[in-house]
């Protein structure tokens, strides 16, 4: 089934977001018609070039052999069309050959990418990263030869942090870096799941790499970032010869067939300093803190492209008597518990969206808001939200897309039908750039207790807001007393997960992740609701819809989420492996 791109469902995320502000107060050069102009283009270029590669790169992938890496067919020349249409360089930096664009436009952009063939997306994605770290934490060598070549898409960029030993616990890194006696490093080690390690669709890959000196201190504070091309960068910036580093592999997945994810091995690979000695795990959190905004997008996207596909399935398939019509056999679309699957899959993709477009508009205000308060209130805002815009969004993937080849039956069972795939695919996303469980320590260990809690109370203080506004709406009065009990069951699990520390809140961490994507996801439902109130077109009636269905479907069952999330980890400390095992 071929690719519509999304693209009112992206305009009313962003407009919910708070994005025409955004540009309006920032952006002198920048007005929705041109922002729509964008979208419009990203959805041509997504839906003609890259969605039809989807299939092949499942289906063939990536090939590894003599020591190198082939992208799977057709993708090195969508790759160069992608760089040749601007798409790469959309929020960077002007200076070094951006178009300085908000982040949420890239965003945007990237869904659809992303949407149309996630193993293509994942090499544009890891360069975003990699651009942001060497623009906060770059030398001025690496700003001038290295940042416009990563911005225009010539050169792509990787993530090394993950070792065999090692794969969370960066601490345990072993790779090491010597000086070189010329101002330089050499890298000996190896690194595991390396994205798009090696290919041959751009013509030099930059890899950014965890090391630590023979005399750093131990643990996390002794690690280092280095930046390691794939050949070496002369002081014309241009590329020369080989570097000591190579893949030795790619590794067999379930999914993203048409990315390669390398065992990279650097053999006193030339490597230079990124930022400063013994701070490299602070500088990589640019990259990584990008990376996890961008795979939460990801996960909205694979459950919109399974969403679609499931919503054609449902007009295809034809069986069993409708209740709404005398057709026989009626399609799958007619029978109320297939549309209410359809309905609760857009609604989370939906809410979702809503809460990674609203992460990007505030790393957007968070450079860009006039006062120094504007700033940090976004800044701080967007830190709550990143946990969330990933691991909920990453579980809404899995979840949507699971669904997805329920809607199929048998049917979606079988590799032809592609359904499965989406399924796959998705399956990665709430494991890489730091697994979901690891979101959710993230959350309730530094993120809900920032400044005492207020952040999370700044928050729950705008939905309230947003259910006031909401009573008087006749059509939106179940929803208005949903999120009110949805909201206070956050607010109570939050005020526990605050004073409740070590086993006890560890338990909790990840209900409580999902509980506050829930009401959030609620929240942005309403106010799309809200935003598409009085047309009269179907698509804008709809909204509504939705809005009630996650209410009486998600939002309801908050409070039992929170009782259950509070009973502790008594029971957890108390089973042992014997008593599990079989």
């Amino acid at each position: 089934m071929s690719f519509r791109a999304p693209i009112r469902d992206l305009a009313l995320a962003l407009k919910i977001a708070g994005h025409p502000a955004l540009i309006g107060q920032s952006f002198s050069e920048l007005d929705e018609d041109t922002v729509a102009a964008v979208l419009q283009a990203a959805g041509a270029f997504t839906q003609e070039e890259l969605a039809p590669l989807n299939r092949v790169g499942d289906q063939v992938g990536a090939k590894y052999a003599n020591g190198k890496v082939t992208a799977a067919p057709g993708f090195a020349d969508a790759y160069r069309a992608f760089v040749a249409g601007g798409w790469n360089s959309l929020s960077a930096d002007p200076e070094y050959g951006g178009q300085g664009l908000t982040k949420a436009m890239e965003l945007a952009v990237f869904e659809m990418v992303h949407a149309s063939n996630m193993a293509f997306g994942l090499c544009p994605m890891l360069t975003q990263g990699a651009i942001e770290a060497l623009h906060l934490h770059g030398t001025e060598r690496q700003k001038q030869l290295v940042l416009p070549r990563l911005v225009s898409g010539e050169w792509t960029g990787t993530m090394n942090l993950t070792e065999p030993q090692a794969g969370s616990d960066l601490a345990a890194i072993t790779t090491r870096a010597e000086p070189d006696g010329q101002g330089g490093y050499r890298l000996t080690g190896q690194k595991i799941f390396i994205t798009w390690g090696d290919h041959d669709a751009a013509e030099n890959i930059c890899h950014l790499v965890l090391a630590r000196l023979p005399d750093a201190p131990p643990g996390v504070k002794g690690i280092s970032l280095f930046l390691a091309p794939k050949y070496l960068i002369d002081d014309a910036g241009q590329p020369g010869a080989a570097n000591d580093l190579r893949p030795a592999s790619i590794e067999h997945k379930l999914g993203i067939h048409g990315s390669p994810t390398c065992v990279m091995l650097f053999e006193g690979a030339r490597a230079e300093l990124v930022g400063e000695l013994n701070n490299g795990l602070a500088h990589m959190f640019v990259m990584m803190n990008a990376a996890r905004l961008q795979v939460g997008v990801q996960g909205v996207a694979i459950a919109e492209r399974a969403f679609q596909q499931a919503l054609a399935f449902s007009q295809e398939r034809r069986q069993g008597r409708a209740v709404w019509s005398a057709e026989y056999p009626a399609p799958l679309f007619g029978h109320p518990d297939v549309r209410r699957s359809l309905m609760l899959m857009k609604a989370k993709i939906e809410a979702a969206r809503g809460i990674c477009m609203t992460t990007g508009v505030l790393a957007d205000r968070a450079r860009l808001a006039p006062s120094e308060a504007e700033r940090n209130a976004a800044r701080a805002r967007q830190e709550l939200l990143t946990p969330i815009a990933k691991a909920w969004s990453t579980d809404i993937g899995v979840e949507v897309a699971s669904l997805g080849v329920q809607i199929h039956g048998g049917m979606g069972f079988i590799e032809e039908t592609g359904a499965a795939q989406y399924y796959r695919d998705a399956r990665i996303a709430p494991i890489y750039e730091g697994a979901n469980g690891i979101q959710a320590i993230d959350l309730i260990g530094r993120k809900v207790g920032m400044e005492n809690g207020a952040v999370m109370d700044a928050l729950c203080a705008d939905v309230h807001a947003t259910i006031e506004e909401l009573r008087g709406d006749a059509e939106l009065k179940s929803v208005a007393e949903r999120l009110e009990a949805g909201v206070r069951a956050l607010e109570r699990a939050t005020d526990w997960v605050i004073e409740n520390k070590g086993p006890n809140a560890l338990a909790a961490a990840t209900p409580y992740l999902e509980l506050a994507g829930d009401v959030i996801g609620g929240w942005m439902l309403a106010r799309q609701a809200q935003a598409t109130a009085g047309a009269a077109d179907d698509w804008s009636r709809s909204k509504a819809a939705l809005a009630r269905l996650y209410a009486g479907q998600v939002l309801a069952g908050a409070p039992g989420l929170a009782d259950g999330l509070m009973d502790g980890a008594a029971d957890l400390e108390a089973v042992t492996f014997e008593a599990l095992e079989a």
